[in-house]
């Protein structure tokens, strides 16, 4: 197996000893970096075995069920509630990460991301309690580093989805917070700390677009092109870019 190969070849280091949490932590993210998620969650399995209740490896245990999950086949009936299950299983990880370093600043981000996957699966205007979670655990991890790219997009996001639906009808549910502005400022601080990232672009194209700002989404859809890959969706983002860009192009 790939993974077996990789792990052997990146532990051979420590011939004559056990492999160090140093050592798991960063094969893990070179799996996770290469989209072998379920090499990168086989060996999380093991650092938590071997190094129980450490943040480090709880938080990148919910960044790969979160991915897991998102790569799931589409799914109905009990399917879809199996992916709402590993989201939840994801959430659980990082929840943990909280409890166990409330200083970390990328265990609240992959609360917030896995509680937002959550949301958006029962539906955002449903679940206003989840949906303050989510800004709460995004303004934590910022608090704790300025520099989290993540939960600023996460933060963005957030805004985004919540300023689909006119504030007088979210206002009962506590969710009149949320506006395109907002989303637009999170997401420009997201590219200022981390530019090469097709999927922070995209979404600030279009929150450009819904806020008539047809030039700026033109802009920034014209960026995105000659990003290198980093994600498994990112050629399927870059497709998205390019299909808004010709239909603004029309206008």
């Amino acid at each position: 197996m790939k993974f077996l190969a990789l792990a052997f070849a990146a532990l051979s280091i420590a011939a004559f000893s056990s492999p160090t949490l140093q050592d798991m932590l960063k094969l893990s993210d070179e799996l996770f970096n290469k989209f072998d998620n379920k090499g990168a969650l086989q060996l999380l399995l093991n650092a938590d075995k071997e190094f129980p209740h450490d943040a480090e490896v709880l938080w990148r245990l919910a960044r790969v069920e979160t991915h897991l999950a998102d790569h799931m086949p589409a799914a109905t009936g009990d399917e879809k509630d199996a992916q709402l299950e590993v989201y939840k299983t994801a959430l659980g990880y990082a929840d943990s990460a909280v409890t166990v370093d409330p200083k970390s600043s990328m265990a609240y981000t992959y609360r917030a991301v896995a509680n937002g996957k959550i949301a958006l699966f029962k539906g955002v205007f449903s679940v206003g309690g989840i949906v303050k979670q989510v800004r709460n655990d995004c303004e934590s991890a910022i608090a704790l580093d300025p520099n989290n790219a993540i939960a600023y997009y996460i933060l963005g996001r957030t805004h985004a989805k919540l300023a689909e639906k006119p504030k007088m009808f979210r206002w009962p549910l506590g969710l009149a917070w949320g506006n395109i502005d907002d989303a637009i400022k999170f997401y420009k601080k997201a590219i200022s700390l981390d530019p090469n990232f097709v999927m922070y672009q995209v979404d600030l194209a279009k929150a450009y677009e819904e806020n008539d700002e047809d030039e700026k989404a033109k802009e920034q859809l014209t960026a995105i092109p000659p990003i290198p890959k980093r994600d498994e969706d990112d050629d399927s983002l870059k497709t998205v870019a390019a299909n808004m860009l010709q239909e603004l192009e029309k206008k």
